[in-house]
């Protein structure tokens, strides 16, 4: 496969001319450039993005960096994100950290390496990896990383307390909260939302430290049973709420008769289980709008409004709170 030296050495010109006549930068006159554009065409050399961006600034590329590909609420995030990168006349380099120190550091250098234009973080990073960040657009997605660093999140506390007045309103008195990492600031948030509300109706609540990733069913059966009397759970994601629907039928338990049950997030999950998931909703789409609108504005140097921004989620009701929804 011909790379940009071969072009170089059979239109008898430097790579550096070369490199100006794929990028249209530059002056090049007529002659040379028919002599370039022949030998392109000769040795079929398609110009690789990473050859172009040793000669610029930068690449056309936008890294994506997230936690893994498993969690639903991403991918439609990816989905809609990457659609507006190709748009724009960019491709899309995606990463996983799974959180490893190493595999973070190993992306943040190959986004360095490849010049990559703008980064959209959708994963929690290590202090280590903070440090080492590019000196290019960043957005933080979910999340805050700097205060100098732009970011775009769902309001959390709102979650929180809307699940926490449906439950009341529904008469529920015996509260559950089954948290995400107490580490992230999404679930101390959700707890800090549901546990304000609760407090105001002279409720209390027991709360429970589950992984959003991987859920011990077992943990949340014996959690269940040690609150016997419990007639309101809130989990603080979908995976969570689908994985408490089947203890609860193991305990003999009826949603929503005997206890009503709301998750969060919104994914495809909710309408597949019996009885379906009320939860709340996310607005992933209007999320990747925004953190993708806002990196291109950074990398255009445009003006951004407003540095962090939180988009309203709203509850979506469905036969989990519902008293006369389906029995299991």
């Amino acid at each position: 496969m011909a790379n940009i030296k071969d072009v170089a050495k059979r239109a008898n010109v430097s790579v550096a001319t070369v490199s100006r006549v794929i990028n249209n930068k530059g002056y090049v006159n007529e002659h040379t450039r028919g002599l370039v554009e022949k030998a392109i065409k000769d040795l079929n050399y398609v110009p690789n993005e990473v050859a172009r961006s040793l000669f610029r600034k930068s690449s056309k590329i936008i890294g994506i960096m997230l936690y893994d590909l498993k969690n639903e609420f991403f991918n439609e995030m990816i989905s809609r994100m990457e659609e507006i990168i190709f748009n724009n006349g960019y491709q899309t380099m995606i990463c996983t950290t799974a959180e490893n120190p190493n595999r973070e550091a190993n992306y943040l250098q190959m986004f360095t390496t490849n010049k990559i234009a703008g980064l959209i973080i959708c994963s929690d990073l290590s202090p280590t990896g903070i440090n080492q960040l590019p000196q290019i657009p960043i957005v933080a997605l979910e999340r805050v990383i700097k205060d100098t660093i732009p970011s775009i999140d769902c309001d959390n506390v709102m979650g929180g307390m809307l699940a926490a007045e449906k439950l009341i309103k529904q008469g529920c008195k015996n509260l559950l909260h089954l948290t995400g990492p107490l580490n992230l600031h999404v679930s101390v948030e959700r707890a800090e939302g549901f546990t304000k509300v609760a407090q105001e109706n002279f409720l209390e609540v027991q709360s429970l430290e589950l992984d959003f990733n991987v859920v011990d069913e077992d943990k949340i059966t014996d959690f269940i049973k040690e609150n016997d009397n419990v007639d309101g759970i809130f989990a603080a994601s979908d995976k969570i709420a689908a994985a408490v629907l089947k203890c609860l039928k193991k305990l003999n338990k009826n949603v929503p008769n005997d206890v009503k049950l709301i998750g969060f997030d919104n994914v495809s999950i909710t309408e597949l289980t019996t009885p379906t998931l009320s939860t709340i909703a996310q607005p992933v789409t209007e999320m990747s709008e925004i953190a993708t609108h806002t990196l291109f504005k950074l990398i255009n140097e445009e003006t951004v409004e407003k540095l962090h921004q939180i988009i309203p989620v709203k509850l979506v009701e469905r036969e989990s709170t519902n008293a006369y929804g389906s029995n299991f």
